[in-house]
């Protein structure tokens, strides 16, 4: 336990040094197994955050619903900026992001995405900002970031069809997030089980890199962890001590 505190107050210094997390909070995930590896418990609010798909549109849809279920869990108006509107409101809401809370800004090209980003992260009291690119600059994600910095509004750029091997351009984003489609689990019927994502942590500020494997965001927005996956550690150890 000491040791686990010594570690969240080492992560408090450097978040505070960088100017992530000093004067905004941080929107958790409910799950420790990714809250710890977060400085600051969660996805800062007030910093600007990546999000990929892969070209596959399983995966581009997979990520999508990752990202309305973390606005599902704050409160606010969501500005999503996007070249133009081919979003599926109805799946959004399944994961408990009303369609009503949506202010939709059809740009028409990444440039002007970024720009409505921008303008729109100077607005505090906002529930967050999404812009839909292709790619963007390291000079554009440092204005985001300073402009999210203002205003204490979680930015997210979802880059759409990302290739997972495409090396990414040097970003001011705190985190970089890939979801890809994952199998479900297999109910011995003819049916679908909750669908599952691979969440692949690319990148943080101050922590480590890291992956799991969690079902898909039900009516409130949360993941969750397979129970054969939670159950693990602890067969683990049972097996440990038996031997």
């Amino acid at each position: 336990m000491r040791e686990a505190s010594v570690i969240e107050n080492l992560r408090a210094r450097i978040a505070q040094i960088e100017g992530v997390g000093a004067r905004h909070g941080s929107i958790p995930f409910g799950l420790e197994a990714i809250d710890a590896s977060l400085p600051g418990g969660g996805i800062a609010s007030g910093a600007l955050h990546e999000v990929a798909g892969s070209p596959d549109l399983a995966d581009d849809a997979s990520a999508t619903i990752f990202l309305a279920g973390i606005l599902a869990r704050v409160e606010g108006p969501v500005l999503w900026c996007l070249r133009w509107r081919d979003l599926f409101a109805p799946a959004l809401h399944l994961a408990g992001l009303h369609p009503d809370r949506i202010i939709y800004v059809e740009a028409g090209s990444d440039a002007n995405v970024l720009l409505a980003m921008e303008e729109c992260l100077r607005h505090p009291g906002l529930g967050g900002v999404v812009g839909e690119v292709t790619k963007y600059s390291t000079t554009a994600s440092k204005r985001l970031q300073l402009a999210a910095e203002g205003s204490g509004v979680a930015a997210f750029v979802f880059r759409r069809a990302s290739k997972p091997e495409q090396a990414a351009e040097g970003t001011a984003a705190v985190t970089r997030w890939r979801i890809t489609a994952s199998p479900s689990e297999d109910l011995g019927i003819p049916s679908l089980g909750r669908a599952r994502w691979h969440v692949e942590l690319e990148r943080v500020r101050g922590g480590n890199p890291h992956a799991w494997i969690v079902e898909g965001c039900d009516a409130t927005g949360r993941i969750g962890l397979p129970a054969a996956l939670v159950d693990r550690p602890a067969a683990a150890a049972d097996r440990q001590v038996a031997a």
